[in-house]
């Protein structure tokens, strides 16, 4: 269904333009809320940090559009899931499970 935009007012523009910005808003939503399902609080991931390499760590947290990683060396990071991978055979660090039983106290 094609849009002839040629015909359309400036305020015409404006409203489709921000009809068009919330729509891939929502997908993008929509894709990190599917790419995060693919994790379970607590699984064991890896992720590439850019400039410390590929790093370990457990999954914390679910952000609107991000996860919390806490790494083997204690740092917190806010991932977009799909950056993630899972790691096999794994179990938890013992900081996720040290920070975990905190919270039961």
């Amino acid at each position: 269904m094609p849009v002839d935009i040629d015909q359309m007012t400036h305020d015409e523009l404006v409203a489709l333009n921000h009809r068009i910005v919330e729509r891939l808003k929502f997908l993008d939503s929509m894709q990190a809320h599917k790419d995060m399902m693919a994790f379970n609080i607590g699984a064991r991931v890896s992720f590439d940090s850019g400039r410390d390499g590929r790093l370990l760590g457990t999954l914390l947290k679910f952000n609107r559009k991000t996860v919390t990683v806490v790494t083997d060396n204690g740092q917190k990071w806010n991932i977009s899931p799909h950056l993630l991978s899972s790691v096999k055979d794994a179990k938890p660090t013992q900081s996720f499970v040290y920070a975990n039983e905190k919270q039961l106290e």
